[in-house]
């Protein structure tokens, strides 16, 4: 296995022995170029555990007895009050072609991308339930039966609220699917048949569309015991023409976002999770709140921000229609054009031309 990263070179002296200025403003390393596709469905060897890529420590016991004690996991009784007011406006998906991107919310961080004559889906859940959480809030905004056929998956990590069972099982079983390095077994297990695993900063390529898997600050778990044994993270979606969407997956702030923009510039739109916050003190190491999504889309130099993740299922304690108001107001004071928040209902549609 090989992880590439952006290396820190020290400053040279100068021409004459003497001592160098240092700018107040000190350039920032070189960036890596990016790696070239690997192979598809790549037979790979992967360590037994990915513990080392955390970029802050799980939950102690002294935070799970406080966790236990204060139990703040869901909304206020007024906070539950919104869920009648959460935009939820199906339509019809866009007509593309193949020099245009579009993606459609079907809810929390399902999205149905369409790009370079593509059709992806992004940790997709159609499920009412998953393990450990109440039914969803806001029905799924596409049906699965008025989707195009689907030609790939990627998956950010194997958390329930994103690695569904019940629905990749309604997909056939040679449809193509990226997951983070380690998870490809999962899929193997169920007998899908075209699976390309990848470590951060590595890449695949489908029908000439890129698929870059980068960072995240966020962690893996699904059973009892197997903690962080697959990586996480999010893709860089790449068409032909150059258009470039950023799935971000499931992530806390932090320095990923400005090196993730330096290697993958001109980022046409940046899809951010903004819910599932509170309380901070738990949560700020894995879940971005709003105001931290939208600096994140300005680390990533991204055009454009979609928010994600939240309104569709209840995972913490802020009130649900919270997420919205705080990226709204949020986008707002950093002075951004309000044509560039795309805080989309379940359900609906832009596209990129």
């Amino acid at each position: 296995m090989t992880q590439q990263s952006e290396s820190t070179t020290p400053a040279s002296p100068s021409a004459g022995g003497g001592p160098t200025a240092r700018s107040p403003h000190p350039a920032p390393p070189p960036v890596p170029p990016l790696a070239a596709p690997r192979p598809l469905g790549e037979l790979r060897v992967w360590p037994r555990t990915f513990h080392d890529r955390l970029t802050a420590p799980l939950p102690g016991l002294k935070g799970l007895a406080r966790f236990a004690r204060e139990g703040a996991v869901r909304p206020a009784r007024e906070g539950l009050a919104g869920i009648p007011l959460l935009p939820y406006e199906p339509a019809p998906l866009p007509r593309v072609d193949a020099r245009t991107v579009a993606v459609t919310w079907a809810g929390h961080a399902s999205w149905v991308i369409r790009i370079g004559g593509l059709t992806v889906l992004t940790d997709p859940v159609w499920s009412r339930r998953i393990i450990g959480t109440p039914a969803r809030i806001t029905p799924v905004g596409v049906e699965w039966e008025d989707l195009p056929p689907v030609d790939a998956v990627v998956i950010s990590h194997n958390h329930y609220d994103h690695l569904d069972a019940p629905t990749l099982r309604r997909l056939p079983r040679d449809t193509p699917v990226f997951v983070p390095a380690g998870l490809g077994r999962w899929f193997q297990r169920r007998r899908f048949t075209r699976v390309t695993e990848l470590d951060w900063w590595e890449a695949a390529e489908l029908r000439g569309v890129r698929l870059d898997f980068v960072p995240a600050h966020h962690w893996s778990k699904r059973t009892l015991t197997d903690t962080c044994r697959s990586l996480w993270g999010g893709w860089v979606l790449t068409a032909p023409d150059g258009l470039r969407v950023h799935f971000a997956g499931d992530t806390g702030y932090g320095h990923w976002f400005t090196r993730i923009g330096r290697r993958y510039p001109g980022i046409d739109l940046a899809l951010l999770p903004v819910g599932a916050y509170d309380p901070r003190w738990w949560l700020s190491d894995v879940h971005c709140d709003p105001e931290e999504a939208v600096q994140a889309a300005q680390d990533l130099g991204a055009r454009r921000m979609a928010p994600m993740h939240w309104g569709t299922f209840v995972l913490s304690a802020e009130p649900v229609l919270e997420p919205l108001t705080r990226v709204r107001a949020a986008w707002d004071k950093a002075g951004l054009s309000r044509d560039d928040l795309w805080d989309l209902p379940v359900g609906a549609s832009r596209v990129l031309t």
